[in-house]
């Protein structure tokens, strides 16, 4: 087993890792930028060490100052969490050069998985249903424009090496194609450095349902269970839920069993999870591979008493995985709390937390870093903290979440707060009849008539 382990993240995640490292008796490394001097992972962590100012590019990007932080702590592993250089096969391949453990996936299966043509070529492979569209990449225009009326309108173009909903584009007509090509490729450059586009059927009315999988050294691999993701605004998960409300035990099993199918053709070890779009009539396809821990992770873990951050940390570690497949036995819902206004089309507002009084009581969980005092950077992901409710049924876990938001009291910033109080009166939401075109007919009610 690890002694020390560095984490190459910060906020929430970074403290959610150092926990569990302490209750395995690991040793931990907080690493932070200059902005991040005061967050509660940098005092919990056995260590800490600064990497850097405030841009993410100048510190948590910033491969060789991590490695170096790991090195004069000798720390013997790293854990990326999710986001910055959990999925990126170069810091993986360094870390495998320093003879220091990457809890997560291997440089060869994040290149495999990372590129999204790869990922949907490796998975037609495997068998697992994929969403109609070009084989591979796009060479051009004309060729698009070939794949786009070979695959039928409506079409989405898709950015090779996108992620967080940049260079994608939805295209209902061929006159406007070109303009859509453009600008998605345009985008995919300047977030990513690479412009590679392809094209995939546009699934109407879809859900965003995703199996988590962990799968082991022996090339073996379980499921545990689904998490519905369609409440999102512009591609962002807003809030999400286990089990999916659109779930049966037959499409349960069969996209269990897809997902291990495809962990166990491409021999996948570690935690990850497979993504799917599922329309109105329960087909499912294969939409992407997330090669390391998702923000959502905890919903999972409350419905089958299972520490997903433990078993990434044994499973890279080269202790085999039980093999056994999951299913909720409660419900639990995660409301993404971010320092944003939501009257105001969801505007960034970071600042200080002048009051924060968390919610409690049974069924009550909030993974956060903040607390009153703290000061929310401008530079980073505006997430602030996760609240998440379990219960028995659904109706249970919502009307639980519902007192969870009254009493979560945060000032001195604006927060989505209000806007996942309002959610959870919504007679669409409250039926579980939604799709990932929600957000596109949401408007907020204003504060007075809450």
């Amino acid at each position: 087993m690890f002694k020390k382990i560095l984490i190459a993240n910060r906020g929430e995640i970074a403290l959610r890792i150092i926990r569990t490292c302490r209750e395995m008796g690991i040793k931990t490394v907080a690493v932070y930028s200059t902005a991040d001097e005061e967050s509660l992972h940098v005092k919990f962590a056995d260590e800490a060490v600064c990497i850097g100012p405030p841009p993410s590019g100048e510190s948590y990007l910033k491969m060789s100052n991590i490695i170096a932080a790991a090195e004069i702590t000798n720390a013997d592993a790293i854990h990326p969490g999710y986001g910055f250089l959990s999925e990126n096969a170069k810091f993986s391949r360094i870390c495998q050069e320093h003879n220091i453990k990457f809890i997560g996936a291997s440089p060869e299966m994040i290149d495999r998985m990372g590129d999204k043509a790869m990922a949907k070529a490796t998975m037609k492979e495997a068998g697992v249903p994929c969403v109609p569209g070009s084989d591979g990449i796009i060479k051009d225009f004309e060729d698009c424009k070939k794949v786009a009326k070979e695959t039928g309108y409506p079409v989405m173009l898709k950015a090779s090496a996108g992620g967080g909903g940049k260079g994608m584009r939805a295209v209902w007509k061929e006159e406007n194609l070109q303009d859509a090509w453009e600008s998605a490729r345009q985008e995919s450059k300047a977030a990513f450095g690479n412009n590679d586009m392809y094209m995939e059927k546009l699934i109407e009315e879809p859900r965003h349902i995703e199996i988590q999988i962990v799968g082991d050294s022996t090339g073996r691999a379980c499921h545990l269970s689904e998490r519905d993701c369609s409440i999102q605004r512009r591609h962002q998960k807003l809030t999400e839920e286990t089990p999916s409300p659109f779930m049966t035990k037959k499409l349960r099993n069969e996209m269990g069993m897809a997902a291990v199918k495809a962990s166990e053709y491409i021999k996948y070890e570690g935690a990850g999870t497979v993504e799917f779009l599922v329309d109105k009539h329960r087909n499912f396809y294969f939409m992407e591979m997330n090669t390391r821990i998702q923000v959502e992770h905890p919903i999972t873990e409350q419905v089958i008493d299972f520490d997903l951050i433990r078993e990434q940390i044994l499973v890279a570690a080269g202790v085999p995985i039980s093999g056994k497949h999951y299913t909720p036995n409660l419900h639990s819902i995660e409301c993404r709390i971010n320092a944003e206004d939501p009257y105001n089309d969801f505007r960034p507002s970071p600042g200080r937390i002048t009051t924060l009084h968390a919610p409690g009581g049974h069924g009550i969980r909030l993974d956060t870093h903040v607390y009153a005092g703290y000061v929310i950077p401008p530079n980073y992901d505006s997430m602030i903290a996760k609240l998440i409710t379990t219960a028995q049924t659904r109706d249970e876990a919502i009307n639980k979440m519902k007192r969870a938001l009254d009493e979560f009291v945060i000032e001195g910033v604006k927060t989505t707060i209000p806007f996942h109080r309002q959610l959870m009166d919504h007679p669409d939401y409250v039926a579980g009849n939604y799709t990932t075109a929600f957000m596109n007919t949401w408007h907020m009610a204003p504060p007075e008539e809450e």
